[in-house]
């Protein structure tokens, strides 16, 4: 218990506090109920804000994953797949047994949300809701409880309608899903087209959560790219250069 807790001391900074910090404690607390052989026991204090992000997404993974009150294996592979492309083994093993021990848990999503957004950037909570957003697609459908917990997520950040409609049209498409991305109407002009994705392109650029390490613009990549694709497909159906 005392060597994670130095880990989670030396590794996490504003998360430490608060509903979150109140919140890791108790789970904690009961992953190490007997078990001294915890592999958690033996983790060492990573960087202090990517840390703090990834326990944030883990945290409402939760709530995502709990929304529709079943658990599917999809969302929890795409949950193991995430974190194996971007920690090592014995960090993903760490965060499984802490997402693990959140399912188990009920907690504010208001106030994790209010703690979350007094200490990130815009770009850092649009990155967590795309992130979101995948999980509740990974079964290949957002159902209605799902997106009620997205929405809400969403405007505890204080994510706009229109970011939010861009980051859900990157996994539900529609007729207008590449100008959803974007963020215009299919009959905006072709120049305000292009405004829109220089604009889009500055507000998604993977370099605008730098700060929480390489972890986190790897993940912030897949989110370009989406808008990338739907740039281009816009152009193909216009004949634009």
């Amino acid at each position: 218990m005392t060597k994670y807790g130095k880990w989670v001391g030396g590794g996490l900074g504003w998360a430490l506090g608060g509903p979150i910090g109140a919140l890791m404690g108790v789970v904690i607390g009961s992953l190490f109920d007997g078990a001294a052989d915890n592999p958690l026991a033996d983790s060492q204090p990573a960087k202090e804000q990517s840390n703090d992000f990834f326990v944030s997404v883990l945290i409402l993974s939760a709530a995502v994953m709990k929304a529709d009150s079943r658990q599917t294996k999809s969302e929890l592979e795409y949950i193991k797949r995430f974190l194996r492309e971007h920690f090592d083994v014995e960090k993903t093993k760490e965060y499984l047994l802490v997402f693990r021990g959140l399912l188990e848990q009920e907690f504010s999503i208001r106030q994790v949300c209010l703690q979350i957004k007094e200490h990130t950037n815009h770009a850092e909570r649009l990155q967590l809701l795309h992130y979101l957003m995948g999980i509740a697609y990974a079964d290949g459908q957002i159902d209605h409880d799902e997106e009620y917990v997205l929405k809400l997520i969403g405007e505890y950040l204080n994510i706009n309608t229109n970011d939010y409609h861009s980051i859900l049209a990157m996994f539900v498409h529609n007729d207008t899903w590449a100008y959803d991305i974007l963020g215009v109407d299919k009959n905006a002009t072709d120049e305000d087209v292009k405004k829109a994705y220089r604009k889009m392109a500055v507000k998604y650029h993977p370099d605008k959560v730098a700060s929480l390490g390489e972890d986190a613009v790897k993940a912030a990549q897949e989110k370009f790219k989406r808008l990338q694709e739907a740039y281009a497909e816009i152009k193909k159906s216009r004949g634009l250069v």
